[in-house]
């Protein structure tokens, strides 16, 4: 099923609530809308000369509208790309340019990007605001307002095509085949594997507290509009305002990122106490590594309903575990599931034993994924030898039961004089310290070792950064490293450039102090 057909069923229901707009009130775009808006701009966009295989980008903040959008495009067989809306207009336009897209949406928020992208984006045929009017931009609702509400005979089901977070370089697209079915016909993959496995159903309302141009929130929130529930959204993450949402609306499920957690659990204990989160069945992360200590105290405040998954927008492989079977294996992100199978390989492609650290290689019988333009890209993250089995990029180890445990990104570890330091473990006992709010590890140039340890932290307070504070950041993983991974030295920052989905965007950091270097490591 699909909104159209909950129109019928459910009109007036609440399709999407965005939580406090200007006035500080929530807003709520019922299902007929939802239904009715899509179906006008579907026709729009045909009109406009785009044909099935076509891409959409929507260049928008987390906007009661968003769906409205997305609906329109996978209901006549578009590729949706959502872009980050703080990216920079180069950023913006390479995206543009490179997904091939020949409409683009925005909002007024975001119209100086939109219209500094006009000039170098010519491929893009339609230009729309959902909110307004600019000088390249048709106020959306004034150029669909001659077109039927009404669900098109020929609607075929579009797609996403995501692109990478670009942590560690440029975002990559990744572009699926269509599925050549109808529209209504749902994500049906995501349908059978999400809905099935935590009981989601028509009554089921899921907060999205992250943007919605990343893939998880997205994908997960089409397919409860496939099925009838409701979708919350923040317009960007609070942590108080996300524990009064569960609340305010019974929350069923709600997908999660490791610096939520951290950010939730700090707050004053009273706050924390205020809000009945007692509807709560399924908190899902993913997308970054969280602490051991920052999972298990997460377990003892909401009970065993935190799931987490190992996964990503290519889509060849994903792990899971749920609060209980990480209890039994603490640190692990789960075993293989739908049927794939996990690898872990040395540097020369030879596969290691339960135990030993390697690249982790996903084998799955998965779609025929490609990134976008760049077939190199693509053959580089498939293993030399076994094409079927690819890689994200992550180094970790299974155990003798199967499940896996990430050390952390290939391109980050620290090789120290032959010695391979893996950041995460040193990020890991940092952010549990009172006086830090995020921090992030990597390898710095050393003349004899090749590479040391350094930690850029934002402290809990400016004010605090200095001598005083790094003595005591150090001495405090004096009591929990072993020598050879501490620190060499600390620098403060007023603000991590984490992106909103967790990820850490640690290139940008570490280049600063490779940038006097002819390569890095």
């Amino acid at each position: 099923m699909y909104p159209p057909d909950f129109v019928t069923l459910t009109p007036d229901k609440p399709a999407v609530i965005l939580t406090g707009g200007p006035d500080g009130a929530d807003r709520v775009q019922t299902y007929r809308e939802l239904a009715e808006g899509s179906a006008r701009l579907s026709r729009l966009l045909v009109h406009s000369g785009l044909r099935p295989g076509d891409c959409l980008a929507i260049l928008a903040e987390n906007h009661l509208r968003y769906f409205e959008l997305v609906w329109a495009g996978l209901n006549c067989g578009l590729y949706i790309t959502p872009i980050n809306s703080h990216l920079t207009a180069p950023e913006v336009a390479h995206l543009v340019n490179d997904s091939g897209a020949k409409a683009l949406v925005t909002t007024q928020k975001l119209a100086g990007v939109a219209e500094g992208i006009v000039a170098e984006t010519p491929g893009v045929l339609r230009r729309l605001m959902l909110d307004g009017s600019s000088e390249h931009h048709e106020d959306l609702d004034v150029a669909t307002a001659g077109y039927d509400s009404g669900p098109r005979e020929d609607e075929i089901r579009g797609s996403f095509m995501l692109y990478s977070s670009g942590t560690t370089g440029r975002p990559k697209g990744i572009r699926f085949p269509l599925p050549d079915t109808p529209a209504s016909a749902g994500d049906v993959q995501l349908l059978n594997g999400t809905v099935r496995m935590y009981g989601l159903d028509a009554d089921s309302v899921y907060l999205s507290p992250a943007p919605l141009y990343h893939a998880a929130p997205l994908r997960v929130s089409a397919v409860l509009h496939s099925i009838g529930g409701t979708v919350v959204v923040l317009p960007k993450f609070d942590a108080q305002e996300a524990l009064s949402a569960i609340e305010r609306y019974r929350v069923l499920a709600a997908q999660w990122v490791p610096t939520m957690f951290v950010r939730m659990l700090k707050l004053a204990p009273e706050i924390r106490n205020r809000y009945d989160l007692s509807s709560m069945r399924i908190a899902l992360h993913a997308a970054a590594p969280c602490p051991v200590d920052v999972k298990r105290r997460m377990i003892e405040w909401w009970g065993p309903i935190v799931y987490e998954y190992y996964s990503g927008s290519e889509n060849f492989g994903s792990t899971g575990i749920s609060s209980e079977e990480w209890l039994a294996h603490p640190g692990s992100v789960g075993r293989a599931q739908g049927g794939g199978v996990l690898h872990i390989c040395a540097e020369d492609g030879t596969e290691l034993p339960a135990g030993e650290t390697g690249a982790v290689y996903f084998e799955s019988p998965g779609a025929g994924f490609s990134y976008h333009k760049d077939p190199g890209r693509t053959k580089a993250v498939s293993h030399p030898a076994h094409p079927g089995w690819r890689t994200l990029g992550d180094v970790g180890h299974v155990d003798e039961d199967g499940y896996l445990y990430l050390s952390d990104r290939r391109d980050f570890t620290i090789i120290a004089g032959g010695v391979n330091i893996y950041p995460r473990e040193i990020e890991d006992v940092l952010v549990m310290h009172d006086e830090v709010a995020d921090v992030a590890v990597f390898g710095v140039p050393h003349p004899e070792l090749g590479e040391q340890v350094k930690a850029v932290v934002q402290p809990a307070t400016m004010a605090d950064a200095g001598d005083a504070l790094a003595a005591r950041l150090l001495d405090y993983c004096r009591d929990r490293l072993a020598p050879f991974k501490w620190p060499r030295s600390i620098d403060f920052v007023p603000e991590l450039p984490r992106l909103d989905n967790g990820k850490l965007y640690k290139k940008a950091l570490r280049d600063v102090y490779w940038a006097t270097e002819s390569s890095s490591v």
